[in-house]
C-alpha cells in the first residue's frame, strides 16, 4: 500500500511517520515545502527505501496527481499552522491552508485515491457558546487560520458528495509533543532552562491539551473508521488554565523563572474544552487522566 503525507517532516507528520514505518504500511511519500517542516524530524528513516522525502509545495497544484497516483490513503496536514502565524502573514495561510487543500482534494480525487484524512482544527468554532464544545457548536471562526480551517472543511466535505472521495475530518485541540517550535509549551520550557521569564498573554484562557501519539492514533483510526461526514473533535476532554500550565513548566523545569503578564492578543481563542464523545464511540480513544503527562520528557527535548 502507497500512503501519501502532506506537511509529514513537520511536528504532527513526522510522528505520524514514525508511526507509519512502525507499522510497515508499504511505501511512504513524505511532501513538505519545508517551510515549518524539517529534514531532521525524519533523520531516523534515513536509508529507509520505502520512505521518500519529496520537496514540494501544495500551493503548486501541477505535480500533485503524479505524487497521488497509486496512493490509497492521503493524510493532509501541509498548512500555516500557527495561529499568529496565519494572522501576520494572511495570504500565505490562505494560499496553504485554502488553496493548498483544494489542490491536495483534487488531486486524490482525479488520482483515485480511496481516503484522504483531513487535519482541521479547534480554531474553527472561534470563541465557545457553551463548555465543552461538541462537533455541532457553530463555525464561527476568530482569527484568519480558523477561517481557512472551515474553509478546507467546507471543500472536504463537498468533494465527498459531489465527487465520492471519502474525506475524514479531524478537530485537533491543541497539540503539544517533541519537535513542536513556536507555540506555548516549547516557548515555555525553552525560556524556563534559559533561566528567562515566560511571556504569559493574557493569563485567563483555559486550553484543552492532546499529546502528539494520541493525534497519531486518531489519524491511523480515521483512515478506515466509518466517519466520512462527520468531523471528530480530537482532545483530553480537560481545560488547563495558561496559569496553570505556567507554573507546571517551572516544576517540571525546576526553573527560578518568574511570569511576565503581558495584555492577551486579540486573536487568540479564550476558553477551549473538547467535548470527546464521538472521538470515544468512533475512534475508540480514551484520553489519558492527565492531559499534561508528556510534559516530563520534554524537559531535556527542548
Amino acid at each position: 500500500m502507497k500512503v501519501v503525507v502532506t506537511g509529514g517532516a513537520g511536528f504532527i507528520g513526522s510522528h505520524l511517520i514514525d508511526r507509519l514505518a512502525r507499522d510497515q504500511v508499504g511505501e511512504i511519500l513524505v511532501l513538505d515545502n519545508l517551510f515549518r517542516g524539517r529534514p531532521e524530524n525524519l533523520a531516523a528513516h534515513q536509508g529507509n527505501p520505502q520512505i521518500q522525502l519529496v520537496e514540494h509545495d501544495i500551493r503548486d497544484g501541477d505535480a500533485l496527481r503524479s505524487h497521488f497516483d497509486g496512493a490509497d490513503t492521503v493524510y493532509h496536514l501541509a498548512a500555516q499552522s500557527n495561529v499568529m502565524g496565519a494572522v501576520t502573514d494572511v495570504g500565505y495561510s490562505f494560499g496553504a491552508n485554502v488553496v493548498g487543500t483544494f489542490n491536495v482534494l483534487q488531486a486524490a480525487q482525479a488520482a483515485g485515491v480511496r481516503r484522504v484524512v483531513f487535519t482541521s482544527s479547534r480554531e474553527v468554532y472561534g470563541e465557545a457558546q457553551n463548555l465543552p464544545v461538541g462537533e455541532e457548536h457553530p463555525l464561527n471562526a476568530k482569527n484568519t487560520y480558523g477561517a481557512s480551517k472551515a474553509a478546507g472543511e467546507l471543500y472536504a466535505k463537498v468533494f465527498h458528495t459531489t465527487f465520492g472521495l471519502e474525506t475524514a475530518v479531524l478537530r485537533l485541540a491543541n497539540v503539544y509533543g517533541s519537535r513542536d517550535f513556536g507555540r506555548v509549551i516549547p516557548l515555555w520550557l525553552t525560556a524556563a532552562r534559559e533561566g528567562r521569564d515566560l511571556v504569559v498573554f493574557g493569563g485567563e484562557q483555559l486550553i484543552d491539551f492532546v499529546w502528539v501519539d494520541q493525534v497519531v492514533e486518531a489519524l491511523i483510526r480515521a483512515s478506515t473508521a466509518d466517519i466520512i461526514g462527520t468531523p471528530i473533535n480530537v482532545g483530553s476532554g480537560q481545560g488547563t488554565s495558561i496559569l496553570d500550565l505556567a507554573q507546571r513548566i517551572l516544576a517540571v523545569s525546576n526553573a527560578t523563572s518568574k511570569l511576565d503578564r503581558q495584555p492577551a492578543r486579540s486573536a487568540e481563542v479564550a476558553k477551549f474544552e473538547a467535548k470527546i464523545d464521538l472521538m470515544r464511540s468512533l475512534l475508540r480513544l480514551e484520553p489519558p487522566t492527565d492531559p499534561l503527562f508528556g510534559l516530563e520528557q520534554l524537559v531535556g527535548h527542548y
